[in-house]
C-alpha cells in the first residue's frame, strides 16, 4: 500500500517483536538513503524534515522516524485465519481502488500466489 505495509511473519527461533524492529529499522535506513541520494525526488528535503522532527520528538529515535511505533499485530493461530489475513492482504489495493485485479499489484504476492510471476521474497508458504 502507498501508507502503510500488511506482513504475515513468523519465526520458530526468534522473538516477533524483534523481527519487527530489526526489519523497521533495516528499511527505514535504506528508504532514507533511498531519499538522500535521489536526484529526482523533488520533495526529498521536505521528507527529510519531517522524518528528522518525527525522530526528535521520540525518545526511543536517535535522529530520524520513518515508521510508526505502533503495530496492529494479529495472531495466525489456525489455517482459517491465516488464509483469511492472506485474502485480505492480497485484496487491500484492490478494495482501495489502485488495481482491479489483486495480481496486478507489484509489491505483493498475490502474483505468486497467482502464478504469474516469481516475486522478491522466497518462502511465502506458511503452515498452520
Amino acid at each position: 500500500m502507498t501508507s502503510h505495509v500488511h506482513m504475515i511473519i513468523g519465526t520458530e527461533t526468534s522473538n516477533l517483536s524483534d523481527i519487527v524492529r530489526d526489519f523497521k529499522s533495516y528499511t527505514s535506513r535504506q528508504i532514507r538513503q533511498e531519499i538522500e541520494n535521489s536526484n529526482h525526488e523533488s520533495r526529498k528535503e521536505w521528507m527529510l524534515w519531517m522524518f528528522k522532527r518525527a525522530g526528535i520528538h521520540n525518545e526511543r529515535n536517535i535522529d530520524y522516524q520513518f515508521w510508526v511505533q505502533n503495530n496492529h499485530p494479529i495472531e495466525l493461530n489456525n489455517s482459517e485465519k491465516a488464509i483469511q489475513r492472506l485474502d485480505y492482504i492480497h485484496n487491500n489495493p484492490v478494495v482501495s481502488g489502485f488495481i482491479e485485479k489483486a495480481e496486478d499489484w507489484l509489491h505483493s504476492s498475490a502474483g505468486d500466489y497467482a502464478g504469474i510471476r516469481k516475486g522478491k521474497v522466497d518462502n511465502l508458504i506458511f503452515i498452520v
